[in-house]
């Protein structure tokens, strides 16, 4: 971690983002939402496509080639998978980078925290409580993956806590230690409720490939919220990098801090969760890319995560439902593959870093 890191309104204007990095980052997005709507086994002219978009808009309109087969295809299976694509991708990014910064943990993630082990679990819960869990902005199956993952995350750092030693891998098997229990608590109910398992276990490997606008709307106001706040906090989470002493010299409320960004990531995590299931590692993969990409002041990261974590899912979605076409792989399996190896590395080069 950067101990010479300025902060505060003295901080080097290098620290801030470029427009060049976030048009840099607009544009991945772009690139990866448009070969997500194109690419499938409807071939879709990206004429026909722009033109059609352009004729949603209000007050325009814009001729176009599409069939109303095809503009089914297009508004109602693959725009609504993209733009959902982006928001788990982005509040799961987000969420790893606040963690980062929280913890000064460079392998903090969801995933390795317990977080969406808790999120998982709430989430059981509401499908064994309440089948019938209406969806909508206040439905049940978000507010339980969050208080779910609030759970995962309490757990992890108290246990991490009472170990007595603060080091980054003590964090990480905490919160390994923490997810096997959650995950076998789930799955103890699970086989205790048979008439659900299939639903669940659908949902676990984590998947965007059945969605529509009504899991957007259940997503967008939770991810919308928790980024808002995350990145109303991304000086502060610089100033926590100097460390605690010297945080609290400046005039920060470091408990303050810590416990609204670790809610608001929790927040992000479970409408991530709610949505999609368990799709692990890209709040590692993003993080560290943008990082190595822009330095370690998390006033780029935290806008830079979002905007590349969404082109990131979209891209593994794309991935998952092209490389075995016509059936799909859950897109949580191709983020593992990514992810694992990824995290040996960060691991390997957090250990050089001591």
């Amino acid at each position: 971690m950067n101990s010479t890191l300025v902060v505060g309104p003295d901080l080097p204007r290098a620290a801030r983002p470029r427009w060049g990095q976030v048009a840099a980052g607009v544009s991945v997005l772009l690139a990866a939402g448009l070969a997500g709507l194109l690419i499938g086994p409807a071939g879709l002219e990206v004429n026909d496509v722009l033109r059609a978009l352009g004729d949603g808009l209000p007050f325009l309109d814009v001729p176009h080639g599409l069939t109303e087969t095809q503009l089914d295809i297009l508004w109602q299976l693959r725009l609504p998978r993209v733009v959902l694509g982006a928001i788990v991708g982005a509040a799961l990014a987000i969420s790893g980078a606040a963690y980062q910064g929280v913890f000064r943990n460079p392998l903090a993630d969801p995933y390795l925290l317990g977080v969406a082990a808790g999120a998982g679990f709430g989430a059981t819960l509401a499908f064994v409580l309440a089948p019938g869990a209406a969806i909508g902005p206040v439905a049940l199956l978000p507010i339980a993956a969050f208080a779910g993952s609030l759970v995962g995350v309490g757990l992890t750092y108290g246990v991490g806590r009472t170990l007595g030693d603060r080091s980054n891998a003590a964090l990480i098997l905490a919160g390994v230690a923490v997810a096997s229990f959650l995950t076998a608590l789930q799955t103890f109910i699970q086989q205790r409720n048979t008439d659900t398992l299939r639903e669940v276990y659908s949902w676990i490997l984590g998947s965007i490939s059945t969605l529509g606008w009504s899991e957007v709307l259940l997503a967008l106001p939770y991810a919308g919220l928790a980024t808002i706040v995350i990145f109303l906090h991304r000086r502060l989470l610089d100033v926590l990098a100097v460390g605690e002493e010297e945080s609290r010299s400046l005039g920060v409320s470091t408990g303050r801090v810590r416990a609204t960004v670790v809610v608001a990531a929790s927040l992000g995590t479970a409408a991530a969760v709610a949505v999609s299931g368990l799709i692990g590692f890209v709040g590692i993969i993003v993080p560290h890319a943008v990082r190595l990409l822009t330095g370690w002041s998390y006033r780029v990261i935290i806008p830079l995560s979002a905007l590349f974590g969404g082109a990131f899912l979209v891209a593994a979605d794309l991935v998952a439902r092209s490389v075995m076409s016509p059936a799909e792989l859950p897109i949580g399996v191709v983020t593992a593959f990514l992810g694992a190896p990824f995290f040996a590395v960060v691991m390997r080069s957090t250990r050089r870093m001591r």
